[in-house]
């Protein structure tokens, strides 16, 4: 007889977007997460038993019956992968490939767009006072949620196209993000506000995880 596996354990507080990811992946695939408040998604976490598991020291990191993996993107595509959901990532090459552009996207390009504002506007952090900084990071920000819009207006009516999959997990807390703080301007992206109030919204983890008040 074989002995069940043990619940996914998952090391990170709700207060940061990747562990929302991880969350919403994990709603959508049906798994019971144990979750356990550590560290933040950009404070490295000094405590011993975590540096353990995560020399890189940031959350979140899942163990998964002894197996234990950390950066939020590759955690995703790993329990979508192990639970043989192929809707949410393709095993075809070039399907597959598209999601995962859209997900190195979001890890790279949009994420570094949008750091500096955040972290001034929202979390209020004493090393991100400089005004032209938070200016830059906002147009930046602001540019790159245009180019998603200009993607789903041309294809959609998902980010990878005809299906939901791992990249709208990953881009949809990013745009909560986007909306979610406080910008001095925010250009009108009517695909992306289409996708995200209305294609989105009945998705499993959506509103407990994704658009729930927190940026």
């Amino acid at each position: 007889m074989t002995a069940p596996e043990t619940r996914l354990r998952l090391l990170g507080k709700t207060s940061s977007i990747n562990v929302r990811k991880v969350l919403w992946t994990c709603a959508e695939i049906g798994l019971q997460v144990d979750r356990e408040d550590w560290g933040s998604g950009f404070r490295p976490t000094d405590d011993p038993a975590f540096l353990a598991l995560n020399p890189n020291a940031l959350v979140p990191v899942i163990v998964d019956d002894g197996f234990v993996l950390w950066e939020s993107n590759s955690i995703c595509r790993y329990l979508a992968t192990k639970h043989g959901r192929d809707d949410l990532l393709p095993t075809t090459a070039r399907a597959r490939a598209q999601v995962e552009q859209w997900m190195d996207w979001q890890a790279g390009e949009l994420n570094n767009a949008w750091r500096y504002a955040f972290m001034a506007l929202v979390r209020q952090s004493p090393a991100h006072r400089d005004a032209s900084a938070v200016a830059t990071s906002v147009a930046l920000w602001n540019r790159h949620v245009e180019m998603l819009d200009r993607h789903l207006a041309a294809g959609g009516p998902f980010v990878a196209g005809e299906r939901f999959t791992l990249a709208d997990v990953v881009l949809g807390l990013s745009v909560n993000r986007w909306l979610g703080t406080p910008l001095p301007h925010r250009p009108e992206v009517p695909a992306v506000s289409r996708w995200f109030e209305t294609t989105l919204a009945d998705r499993p983890g959506f509103a407990a995880h994704c658009r729930n008040g927190t940026p």
